[in-house]
């Protein structure tokens, strides 16, 4: 049976756009392999070996047996808990400071004034300026014979910079927290900022025209608008803090230790029995982060279909 022309013509278009459909994909598989590569090698490969010494397979120091010794020991022991208790908070804490803080910024950032571009320049100087020399700057700062001690003494406030309260290797992770809520501010509110400019003041304006006063606008139109950018921003703040190394190891306490602070210290012990311990540390700040992609991703989804 012969096709008429217009079916035939159709059908030739439509197995010539299934072909480019089929080139483009291919096209840019080829272009994603050599990172996924270096991610299967590097990443995988990293948290596969990790896993395995986890379990007590660690061949070069004699562990040949998979058991989960190392999960039973850490779980039972009361620093471990006290570890991940303080580190949950450090993250929690700093992530929802920042987040708070940066989306009000980026509101103040918005309109136009003059001097928004200095005012952007300055707010966002600090993304280039490393995690460490942030730490040295609360060190001075903050530390109990630092610059605002000295100050508050010379006000009159306290007695003496040993009176003033404990911000730097303390319990609480003040420090710490400090120090993240100044660093990742400016991420998450460049995030903010280049939704709120994207979207516009449309929306907000009709709210208003409508009755909504400016609180009732920014909470039932403007937050949803923003919230996706603000919740990825935030997982990456959170996985970042929960598993970041130098930042607690120079401005937290001794006891207790963040997590990631006592898994390299278990790693870096004498006695290599501790490895699958330390191993067994690292998987759980490995999970607890990918705990919180799988929660973004759901959340993600839920604003997108609403």
């Amino acid at each position: 049976m012969k096709w008429p022309e217009p079916v035939s013509r159709t059908r030739r278009l439509s197995r010539t756009s299934l072909s480019e459909k089929a080139a483009q994909r291919l096209t840019i598989a080829l272009l994603l392999t050599p990172a996924i590569l270096v991610i299967l090698l590097l990443f995988m490969g990293g948290l596969i070996t990790g896993f395995l010494r986890s379990l007590g397979y660690f061949p070069l120091i004699g562990l040949n047996d998979f058991n989960f010794a190392a999960y039973t020991t850490i779980f039972t022991d009361n620093g471990f808990i006290r570890s991940f208790i303080l580190t949950f908070h450090i993250a929690f804490t700093s992530t929802l400071i920042a987040s708070i803080l940066a989306v009000a910024s980026a509101m103040l950032l918005r309109p136009a004034f003059r001097g928004k571009r200095f005012v952007q320049f300055i707010f966002s100087l600090n993304l280039t300026i490393p995690h460490l020399v942030g730490a040295v700057g609360v060190l001075y700062l903050f530390s109990g014979s630092g610059l605002v001690s000295r100050l508050a003494t010379g006000a009159g406030l306290i007695d003496s910079p040993a009176g003033f309260p404990a911000m730097v290797n303390d319990p609480w992770a003040i420090g710490i927290i400090i120090q993240y809520v100044w660093k990742e501010i400016p991420f998450i509110g460049v995030i903010v900022l280049a939704i709120l400019l994207s979207v516009g003041e449309d929306y907000e304006s009709v709210a208003r025209s409508l009755g909504a006063n400016r609180w009732q606008a920014f909470r039932n139109v403007t937050l949803p608008l923003i919230m996706p950018g603000v919740v990825s921003a935030s997982v990456i703040v959170f996985a970042f803090t929960f598993g970041a190394f130098e930042i607690p190891w120079l401005l937290g306490s001794t006891f207790p230790k963040a997590l990631p602070v006592l898994a390299f210290e278990s790693y870096t012990d004498v006695d290599l029995a501790a490895r699958p311990q330390a191993m067994a540390m690292a998987m759980v700040i490995a999970v607890m982060s990918s705990l919180m992609i799988l929660a973004y991703m759901k959340v993600s989804r839920r604003y997108v279909r609403s």
